[in-house]
């Protein structure tokens, strides 16, 4: 069973910057696509960055392209999502998720994710 932990979360004016973690444990961590969602009060949760298990492909939401980044660590077991640029409706929980499947057509759909962080709370003042 694998457990995600995410880390990095916290409050940030406008135009700043955060980076956000997510630590695996108790599987192959190389052998899955990772994803970063992002769930705001009252809002689904929406997808936002994902990346195949070698980190050959990245895909991101049409709102963070150009000012976030994924990338993964497979020798630290870990994901990472670079947060530039913040703005105020960037503002959610953020949550890291695990998968065994990659296509540019599934990636941001949650259904495609067997596991999931507890979350990290990224909150942008303006």
């Amino acid at each position: 069973q694998v457990q995600l932990v995410e880390s990095g979360g916290g409050l940030v004016q406008t135009g700043g910057s955060l980076r956000l973690s997510c630590a695996a444990s108790g599987g192959t961590f190389s052998s899955y696509a990772m994803g970063w969602f992002r769930q705001a009060p009252g809002k689904e949760r929406e997808f936002v960055a994902a990346i195949k298990w070698s980190g050959s492909r990245t895909y991101y939401a049409d709102s963070v392209k150009g000012r976030f980044t994924i990338s993964r660590d497979n020798a630290k077991n870990t994901v990472y999502l670079q947060m530039n640029s913040l703005k105020p409706e960037d503002t959610a929980v953020y949550y890291c998720a695990a998968g065994s499947q990659w296509g540019v057509r599934i990636v941001a759909d949650t259904a495609v994710y067997d596991h999931w962080g507890q979350g990290t709370q990224v909150t942008v003042s303006s």
